[in-house]
């Protein structure tokens, strides 16, 4: 059996002081017998006060992003190694936001995925379609391009250390959500393209997250398909309470 895992992306929100707030709030309320792997993305600013905020329990910290080099003339940027200094475990690669806004490519996600496993660091690999793309009937043509592209000369050993997050970018702040189904057979269809790329003991083992607006009312039921192992949490990642509450749909589920 997968170990569910529910990240909460806090994308570019919360101060420090606000970030603490909300870690302790889920420190609080967090059942310490949950059988599932919690993990907290903050801002880059915010990453050692919630470190130090969760210290001690089961919670998690990862980041928003990383550079792939381990250090240079990269203004702006942020390598692994000052990630696992404050004690980052995880990192979210290859988000649509990235992709859409940023220009990041596979290749470069690739790069990034690389980096994060030779320092020790669980990449979560983002992937996803369009709208438009979801419409013209190019789902599976989208999501191979991306999971071969990203994925290109993962060890089937590294592999274990990915988590694979699905978000339909139409489903990502807009409150609409992909039905279980659909979910479901894009989760089953990633792990078959792990399958081929690897092994299939390899695709049996890596965690398929869902990414597209999973909330308190829908996580239950999109937590209950069997190739669906946990949730990547935008909006209600901000509210220690929904955030909770997902937390404990995936330990029921």
């Amino acid at each position: 059996m997968r170990k569910k895992i529910i990240a909460g992306n806090w994308k570019m929100n919360k101060t420090v002081s606000e970030a603490e707030a909300l870690s302790a709030a889920i420190k609080r309320e967090l059942d310490t017998e949950a059988k599932v792997d919690v993990v907290l993305c903050p801002p880059f600013t915010a990453i050692s006060a919630v470190s130090q905020a969760v210290s001690g329990t089961q919670i998690a910290v990862g980041a928003q992003n990383m550079h792939f080099e381990p250090s240079g003339a990269y203004t702006g940027e942020i390598s692994a190694q000052m990630l696992r200094e404050q004690y980052c475990r995880y990192v979210i690669l290859g988000h649509s936001e990235r992709r859409q806004y940023f220009g990041e490519t596979d290749a470069g996600v690739n790069k990034k995925t690389v980096a994060a496993l030779a320092a020790g660091l669980k990449p979560i690999v983002c992937v996803g379609e369009t709208l438009e793309e979801r419409e013209a009937g190019k789902i599976e043509e989208v999501i191979t391009t991306q999971i071969n592209g990203s994925l290109a000369g993962i060890s089937e050993a590294d592999l274990k250390n990915v988590v694979v997050a699905y978000e339909p970018v139409w489903a990502i702040g807009t409150g609409k959500t992909a039905s279980p189904e659909q979910a479901q057979d894009v989760h089953a269809m990633i792990r078959g393209l792990i399958a081929s790329l690897c092994s299939q003991s390899a695709a049996d083992a890596v965690r398929i997250q869902y990414g597209g607006s999973m909330k308190p009312d829908n996580a239950a039921e999109l937590l209950s398909k069997p190739d669906i192992d946990g949730g990547l949490i935008g909006g209600a990642a901000l509210d220690a309470l929904s955030f909770i509450a997902i937390v404990k749909a995936a330990n029921e589920a």
